[in-house]
C-alpha cells in the first residue's frame, strides 16, 4: 500500500461502496419524492380547473347582448363564470357573474343574457372558476 493510501484510510477519505450506494438511493429518494408530488400538484389543480368555450352570441338590443357558450369541470362542484359584454371599440360595456349548481355532467351548454349600458356588438365568456 502506498503511503498516499495509508493516509487516506488513517482519515477516513476513502470511499466504500456501501456509502456510495448509500448516498445514490437517498438522491434516489428525494427523486422519486420531488416527481411525485409536482404530478399531485399539477393533477389536483388540474382536476379542479374550469375551462369554457364561446360557442355565439346575439346582440338582443342596445341594452341586452345573450352570450352562448360550453363550460367543462369537476363533477359534483359548482361553477361560477365572469360574462363580458364589449362595444366596437373594445370597451366594456356590460359584466355579469353567474353561478351554476353542482352537477353531474363534466360538459355543460348555457346561454345567458348579460345587461349592458350601451349598444355591445359582442358578448362571451372571460373566466369560469370553482367558487
Amino acid at each position: 500500500m502506498t503511503t498516499q493510501a495509508l493516509l487516506d484510510d488513517r482519515y477516513g477519505r476513502t470511499r466504500s461502496p456501501r456509502r456510495r450506494i448509500l448516498g445514490w438511493t437517498i438522491v434516489a429518494v428525494l427523486a422519486l419524492s420531488a416527481i411525485g408530488y409536482l404530478g399531485w400538484t399539477t393533477f389536483a389543480s388540474s382536476a379542479a380547473s374550469v375551462t369554457a368555450t364561446d360557442t355565439g352570441f346575439t346582440v338582443e338590443n342596445d341594452k341586452s347582448v345573450s352570450a352562448t357558450f360550453q363550460i367543462t369541470g369537476p363533477t359534483g362542484q359548482p361553477v361560477a363564470c365572469a360574462l363580458e359584454a364589449r362595444d366596437e371599440e373594445h370597451g366594456t360595456v356590460g359584466w355579469r357573474v353567474v353561478e351554476y349548481p353542482a352537477s353531474e355532467d363534466h360538459t355543460r351548454a348555457f346561454t345567458e343574457a348579460i345587461p349592458t349600458l350601451s349598444l355591445a356588438t359582442t358578448g362571451f365568456v372571460n373566466a369560469c372558476w370553482v367558487p
